[in-house]
């Protein structure tokens, strides 16, 4: 029995190592992101960490560009991390669980009694998305305040004011803002103390997260934080948003370096106790409480994406490997998710041919019929095409135009946000297609 102890010990310790011992492949994850940078298709920056120790970082592109001046992304660039946000929401919330001050089993109408619904919703359909909560995204009050921001309380008035609730609490998962707007509330009510007051005394000094904290303005390049860009004849910055609209569901800064830290010591129970970890990672629907699962190549990966104008950010954690990956950018024009899935073939010494991102050339005597203004009836917008050599470029209602990229000799798309177009210049016409959804715009005279 000794001796069978010892052998099955030694094979545990062996493949214990095999595993340990891998190998990163960086020069062919630095050609990877050199290509990236050479055909302008991500801005951003990434850490890879493992046993909370970096093992890979890379910054490629630009936090601000002017006129005069290309400031060079680096590790200290701080970005809109969008819905990753609501990790550490949850994470608050399920403090204040830990601590007794809260019942998953609780219902709104406890602290918000006018929200539609409150008596029947608890804090774990929030938490899960299984709430009902009406959105507030596509209100015109919500949309007029892109510029200036909201407080708090304005947001829960814009909740209160829709009346209605989409669906039985608990009957069905629907992925909203709204549920993450409240549990952020629900943070200031029941502490007295501010959102950013809960997020530096719960987690960033608890963990040593020097550059995470929630955004109470337009981006500030003083404070190391950067634009968001889109690439048309060259980059050109979004259009500003307050992101004090997105508060407990959006409203983080932070840099990948401190996202790893983050979900490292949230698996390693620094941040909330080990059940609450447990009803985090608990998945239906693919989602737990603030958190959500991913697979690539087989393997599950915790955490949560977000993303907003321009921005995106991704962060993933491996708990058998103690892997955490964590990117954030300002500019994504390639998917970040074929990025990801990228790394994590190159990590894993998957098969991965790095994209050469070539181009279809369409001769401008072509792109010249396709050129206009096109508008279609009842749509408030419209499509402006124009060419530049042999490239063709579109404007939304005179919005900066967008490089578009040909995939045959008549269709062209841009994807993220993958948007198509499809060009029949005999009848001057184009039509628009992005998922399910279908418009033919015809060229106006």
């Amino acid at each position: 029995m000794k001796g069978r102890l010892t052998f099955a010990l030694l094979i545990t310790i062996a493949t214990l190592t095999v595993g340990h011992a891998q190998t990163l492949d960086k020069a062919k994850l630095d050609q990877f992101f050199d290509r990236l940078a050479e055909k302008k298709k991500a801005m951003g920056s990434l850490t890879i960490a493992k046993d909370d120790k970096v093992i890979y970082s890379r910054m490629i592109g630009y936090s601000q560009i002017t006129a005069t001046e290309k400031k060079p992304i680096t590790a200290a660039t701080r970005f809109r991390i969008g819905s990753i946000t609501k990790m550490f929401t949850a994470a608050m919330v399920l403090q204040l669980v830990d601590e007794k001050k809260l019942k998953l089993t609780d219902t709104l109408d406890k602290y918000f009694p006018r929200v539609p619904n409150a008596g029947k919703i608890t804090i774990a359909h929030v938490l899960s998305h299984r709430s009902g909560i009406h959105g507030i995204g596509g209100d015109p009050e919500y949309r007029s305040l892109r510029e200036k921001g909201a407080n708090p309380a304005e947001l829960l008035t814009m909740i209160e004011k829709t009346g209605t609730s989409d669906f039985e609490p608990g009957s069905k998962f629907v992925y909203t803002n709204e549920n993450f707007l409240l549990m952020g509330l629900l943070v200031e009510k029941l502490t007295g103390k501010t959102y950013q007051e809960n997020l530096t005394k719960g987690i960033t000094s608890k963990v040593w997260l020097k550059d995470t904290y929630a955004a109470s303005s337009n981006p500030d390049p003083g404070k190391n934080e950067s634009y968001s860009y889109r690439y048309g004849r060259d980059w050109d910055q979004d259009p500003d948003i307050h992101w004090s609209l997105f508060f407990g569901a959006g409203g983080i800064i932070s840099t990948p370096y401190d996202l790893v830290k983050f979900i490292t010591a949230l698996f390693d129970g620094k941040v909330i106790s080990k059940q609450s970890l447990a009803l985090m990672t608990t998945m239906k629907d693919d989602y737990g409480f603030g958190m959500d699962v991913v697979e690539f190549g087989g393997k599950t990966y915790y955490g949560h994406t977000g993303g907003a104008q321009s921005y995106g950010a991704w962060l993933a954690y491996l708990p058998e490997e103690k892997l955490a990956l964590a990117y954030t950018t300002n500019a994504k024009l390639y998917p970040v998710k074929n990025i990801i899935s990228g790394i994590f073939d190159i990590y894993w010494n998957r098969p991965f041919q790095i994209p050469t991102f070539d181009t279809l050339e369409v001769s401008p005597e072509v792109l010249d019929r396709y050129v206009g203004v096109y508008s279609a009836t009842g749509v408030p917008v419209t499509y402006t095409f124009t060419r530049e050599g042999t490239k063709l470029f579109v404007q939304v209602s005179g919005s900066a135009p967008l490089r578009l990229e040909a995939t045959a000799e008549n269709k062209f798309q841009i994807d993220p946000p993958g948007i198509f177009f499809e060009f029949d210049a005999a009848k001057g016409e184009v039509t628009w297609k992005r998922g399910n959804g279908m418009r033919v715009f015809t060229k106006e005279n």
